[in-house]
């Protein structure tokens, strides 16, 4: 793949919502940003304004979403945002929030990349220089069945295989070369699944409070409850837009073929370290 002229917002858009874990309400504001600038999340309603990086570094390791912290500021429930943006090839933007997380819309990408649409996306002099595999590894949790393969390619592809065994959700597989007229068509309108059982726990915890299965797929003994699938494979093209927000942790999309197995949040963030050597994985020859 040639090398591409790095992007930024033409314009800024504003999205109001609430998070999904937390329930707050928030204002996120999408805002152009110089070359070189990156993806950069700024709390704007703390002291200060503290920024933080979307970059690996930033990672705090929590279950079932992507947590981002610099300091005391800490934004979380990220990978939705963060996957619009790497999927449209926004490479530089500031990322205003006025609480916690950002919104939640209907559980998808879909809001956020409508309105960077709106907004206009311009290019920028300085040229894109992605993170590159240049040798294959994976990685794994031990005891568990979730995997992740990597190895060299051109571009970002990216295979999502999911199977949780004998459960409402059937087995199903999905397979995308990022770009983004692809992200846009077959990925970004992906909702966020939970099982309905699981449900009564989370809010026990304090999470999900305001969320209804309009903001979220969730799946009873009989199938979705109150709502309907955008396509059979759903639940692994939304899977394959969580790895590609976590993925954008590297700097922007990393350059490669990543084949995911029952993979979550911490094998994805997995990836990106031991492909930028901030830990030292246990890799083995693909």
């Amino acid at each position: 793949m040639t090398a591409r002229r790095q992007r930024t917002l033409a314009r800024p858009v504003i999205i109001e919502g609430f998070g999904l874990f937390g329930g707050a309400d928030v204002t996120m504001t999408l805002l152009p940003a110089p070359a070189d600038t990156g993806l950069l999340f700024e709390r704007v309603d703390l002291p200060g304004r503290p920024q933080i990086p979307a970059r690996i570094h930033c990672l705090v390791p929590q279950p079932r979403r992507t947590i981002l912290a610099r300091g005391t500021a800490r934004v979380e429930m990220v990978e939705h945002v963060l996957a619009a943006l790497a999927g449209l090839w926004v490479d530089n933007c500031r990322i205003q929030l006025d609480a916690l997380e950002p919104p939640v819309g209907d559980g998808s990408a879909l809001e956020i990349v409508e309105a960077i649409l709106c907004g206009e996306i311009t290019l920028q002099a300085s040229e894109v220089r992605p993170a590159r595999v240049t040798t294959p590894f994976r990685v794994d949790q031990p005891g568990e069945r979730g995997a992740i393969d990597v190895s060299p390619g051109e571009g970002c592809t990216i295979q999502y295989d999911l199977d949780y065994g004998a459960t409402v959700i059937p087995a199903q597989s999905f397979t995308a070369l990022i770009t983004p007229e692809e992200f846009v068509r077959e990925i970004a309108f992906a909702r966020t699944f939970v099982l309905e059982s699981e449900v009564a726990l989370l809010r026990a915890r304090g999470f999900g409070q305001r969320a209804t299965p309009q903001n979220l797929l969730v799946f009873g003994p009989g199938g979705v409850v109150d709502n309907v699938l955008r396509a059979p494979d759903e639940c692994a093209r939304h899977k394959l837009l969580d790895c590609i927000g976590d993925f954008a942790l590297a700097g922007g999309l990393p350059r490669g073929r990543f084949h995911a197995v029952q993979s979550g949040h911490h094998l994805n963030h997995r990836v990106i370290q031991g492909l930028l050597g901030a830990l030292e994985p246990q890799l083995q020859s693909a």
